[in-house]
């Protein structure tokens, strides 16, 4: 499973991205941590190849991404859409929320994370 899971090359970038988490991040991380959504296993700053990802639930293969100013740019847009469909080749989902949606109203951040396990679990016809 590491040949693209959690590649040991990767180790010390993912521990520097855990220790040095945003704001966002951090309120995100309360909120999935330790099985609290759905019983569901969050981990965070979990790699697929060379690529980092915020939250990642293997079992649902669901990846949350929080998404700040820079995600806003242009040139940051097309890496972020390159790198999403690279990671979505493996058959992960993505769940984008931006800095915004979690500071300006945070359940209704964490409503939207439920609502998407949800339809993992249950899919719709």
């Amino acid at each position: 499973m590491t040949i693209h899971y959690n590649k040991t090359e990767l180790k010390e970038v993912r521990r520097y991205l855990r220790q040095n988490q945003t704001y966002c991040e951090k309120i995100i991380w309360m909120y999935l941590k330790n099985r609290k959504l759905l019983y569901k296993k969050f981990r965070r700053q979990y790699s697929i190849d060379y690529f980092v990802i915020d939250f990642y639930c293997p079992e649902l293969k669901l990846a949350i991404e929080i998404d700040g100013e820079i995600h806003d740019l242009d040139e940051q847009k097309t890496k972020d859409k390159h790198r999403q469909e690279y990671i979505e080749a493996y058959g992960v989902k993505f769940l984008r929320l931006k800095n915004e949606e979690i500071l300006g109203n945070p359940n209704k951040a964490f409503l939207k994370i439920e609502n998407e396990i949800k339809k993992l679990i249950r899919p719709h016809p």
